[in-house]
């Protein structure tokens, strides 16, 4: 996941944390352990999908965001 662009995103359309997590109906801690991996969480293809709605993503952007690999 790249964190990072979604994280840019986010600000473009001017939600934080909070806000995102509401719009795709999951808990503001949930939306973090998420954009952080923490302990091998991965959003759902239905928040991918509200994601990709909000914030008018193309099928290459939605690639480059949730199913980037892990640069070290």
């Amino acid at each position: 996941m790249n964190k990072k662009l979604l994280e840019a995103k986010m600000k473009l359309h001017g939600d934080i944390g909070k806000t995102l997590a509401m719009h795709i109906g999951i808990a503001r801690t949930t939306l973090s352990n998420k954009m952080n991996e923490t302990n091998g969480a991965e959003f759902t293809q239905r928040e991918i999908s509200k994601i990709k709605e909000r914030y008018s993503l193309t099928a290459e952007e939605v690639d480059e965001i949730f199913f980037a690999s892990k640069v070290s």
